[in-house]
């Protein structure tokens, strides 16, 4: 177990979990830790649109030219074009300030290392254990601190290297598109990028105040998009979380289309074009069985992870896939990005409707989806009901009942004392029986 990493970073209430004093430690640590050679080491530091941003920040330069990194300044940016711009800039280090999709009120600290990809395992609990040391023996000389500046031509390094993305003669003109980019990283770029593609382009969730990031806008509160595809009759939806590391869309009907649909669409496409390193495509447990059952009518493979798009990507690269992600709408495209892009996903899906001048609608159902339902089962901190004979033998029974044609997921989260129940199959009553039976199993334990 680590002390401040989770499967995203480290993430928390602001000022409560991360304060001033641990994003300190963490610039001096993880400084430390990419000191590798004696050229002058620079980190580049990017964050989305929360109040405490700006405490984060100053905190992290503090730290990181105290041990003698020099410091580039990003501004708000898309997760994605940190990493980016980490590779391209040649930087030792970047650092993403956010907490995603949650509220305003949290936030965290992601960073990649020069290539560009977040950290190993093994990385963080070196960080780990120096933000617990005695940093104050480690800082530099007075003569060797780092210095700091603001870049100011970022957003369009980011915006040209999204629309490269795209066959050069790909345009989107005719198209009227909606975006929703929560209020959050992705306010500027996104809908410039849009525009500049030759998109009919109306813009919401482009008024961060520091609060009202992913606050009733964004993938995760995609409501207002819906209605606003509709009031415009849109041709499509695109709602991106805080970070812009995740897409969610929204076709001309107003119905929602989740990652599972957009990798179908992508894989396929891809699949036409030989464009895949691999028969296949690496999706997590909590994908759909319709998905895994459409690629396979096509002759692709689908291998399962667990839930976390940094365990999506580690497969991916160690297995020499291409193509990758989350239901949540995390896809990773590693030809192009070295994490989640919600932009260039959402590019990809815009360039196939435009091919096939098709409504969105018809291009994104490629396979219904089976029956899935999911529940939660708080616990007590420090209980183990997953190791009660009862729950066991419930999860066993269910399993049984389900057979071949169905699954059945149970995990813990990462972050919380909950377990997370889910299961599918061709019978939704079934499928709903099942989950109340392991639910109810769980609960008479935890209680």
């Amino acid at each position: 177990m680590r002390k401040y990493f989770g499967t995203d970073g480290i993430r928390g209430r602001a000022n409560g979990v991360i304060t001033p004093e641990l994003a300190l430690k963490v610039g001096q640590a993880a400084g430390l830790v990419f000191q590798r050679g004696d050229h002058r080491h620079r980190v580049v530091i990017g964050k989305d649109t929360r109040l405490s941003g700006y405490m984060i920040e100053t905190a992290l330069v503090a730290g990181f030219t105290s041990v003698g990194m020099d410091v580039l300044l990003l501004g708000p940016m898309p997760t994605p074009a940190v990493a980016m711009l980490t590779r391209s800039m040649r930087a030792d280090i970047g650092v993403m300030i956010s907490a995603s999709h949650n509220p305003f009120e949290d936030n965290g600290i992601k960073i990649f290392g020069p290539d560009g990809f977040k950290l190993s395992d093994d990385v963080e609990r070196e960080i780990e254990r120096l933000i617990d040391s005695n940093l104050q023996t480690k800082l530099a000389g007075a003569g060797e601190l780092g210095r700091a500046k603001r870049i100011e031509s970022v957003h369009a390094r980011y915006i040209e290297f999204a629309k490269r993305t795209l066959p050069r003669n790909l345009t989107l003109d005719g198209l009227r598109v909606v975006v929703d980019c929560a209020n959050g990283a992705a306010y500027r770029v996104a809908p410039e990028t849009l525009w500049e593609l030759g998109a009919e382009v109306i813009a919401i969730g482009t008024e961060p105040d520091g609060f009202n990031i992913n606050r009733d806008v964004g993938s995760t509160a995609p409501e207002a998009l819906v209605a606003k595809v509709r009031e415009l009759r849109a041709d499509i939806g695109i709602a991106l979380d805080g970070d812009a590391d995740r897409v969610l869309v929204v076709d001309e009907k107003g119905q929602r289309v989740d990652g599972d649909q957009l990798m179908a669409v992508v894989a396929r496409s891809w699949q036409e074009d030989q464009r895949l390193s691999k028969n296949g495509i690496v999706a997590t447990i909590m994908s759909n069985l319709g998905l895994e059952r459409y690629l396979g009518g096509l002759g692709l493979g689908m291998v399962r992870t667990a839930v976390g798009d940094r365990y999506v990507l580690e497969h991916m690269r160690e297995h020499g896939y291409n193509l990758g992600g989350e239901q949540s709408g995390h896809i990773i495209m590693s030809d192009y990005a070295t994490t989640g892009d919600g932009l260039v996903a959402a590019l990809q899906l815009l360039s196939v409707v435009q091919r096939q001048q098709r409504p969105v609608s018809e291009v994104c159902h490629c396979f219904d989806p089976l029956p899935q339902v999911l529940k939660n089962v708080r616990y007590g901190a420090g209980g183990e009901p997953l190791r009660q004979d009862s729950v066991v033998t419930a999860i066993e029974g269910a399993r049984q009942r389900l057979g071949e044609g169905g699954r059945l997921v149970i995990r813990p989260s990462g972050t919380e004392p909950v377990i997370r129940v889910m299961a599918e199959g061709d019978d939704r009553d079934l499928v709903v029986q099942v989950v109340d039976d392991v639910v109810e199993a769980l609960r008479k334990v935890a209680a």
